[in-house]
């Protein structure tokens, strides 16, 4: 077997880059690098600025947590929106998928992560005390739980349901419509829809 050829740094360094990305691996990272430089250079000149532009003008919304231009993003500026109900999500694209399922006017808040002990991620990590703070405000009547159903969404569930109670808080978990196991990205909107009008106490 052949040693492979040694590549320039900047592209090592693109490709290692690309590796930070879920589900991508060195062929893959590899393959993105060499089709970007080779095949679209103006493809990647607009993803460089895109990236520059994303992390210097975003920052987390000060009532959801979610990703905003502004401290208080679009959604929970929205005067039309319920601010009695407050759906926790771990990420955003879990966010977005309730969204889609057009079945949820409340407000939301973003977890950023779920509990997950065995790899140091914690309740200070995920900075429960802002979302105990948010629920807390006088207005919002139910928390609607709506983690994954892996392991880590349900424990992140069922710690979050006594912390919640225990402030005098109602409390629900979306149905099981959602399969266990899944995760809301990939869960189509209907089976979302259903699971909200569905939902029950934690």
């Amino acid at each position: 077997m052949e040693p492979e050829l040694p590549e320039p740094e900047p592209l090592t360094t693109l490709i290692e880059s690309l590796r930070c990305l879920p589900g991508v691996g060195l062929r893959s990272a590899r393959r993105m690098a060499y089709h970007l430089l080779q095949h679209d250079l103006r493809g990647a000149e607009q993803l460089s600025h895109a990236l520059a532009t994303a992390v210097a003008g975003l920052r987390h919304c000060s009532r959801c947590n979610g990703f905003s231009e502004d401290d208080i993003c679009v959604t929970c500026a929205n005067p039309k929106r319920d601010p009695t109900l407050l759906c926790v999500v771990e990420t955003p694209a879990d966010q977005n998928m309730i969204e889609s399922s057009h079945g949820y006017r409340g407000l939301y808040y973003v977890l950023m992560g779920r509990l997950a002990p065995l790899e140091g991620v914690g309740p200070q990590a995920l900075q429960f005390d802002r979302l105990l703070e948010r629920a807390a405000d006088g207005v919002v009547r139910e928390v609607i739980l709506a983690t994954n159903f892996t392991a880590e969404g349900e424990t992140t569930a069922h710690y979050l349901a006594e912390l919640l109670r225990s402030r005098g808080l109602a409390v629900s978990r979306l149905a099981r419509g959602v399969p266990a196991g899944s995760e809301l990205e990939y869960v189509d909107a209907g089976t979302i829809a259903w699971a909200l009008m569905e939902r029950r106490g934690a």
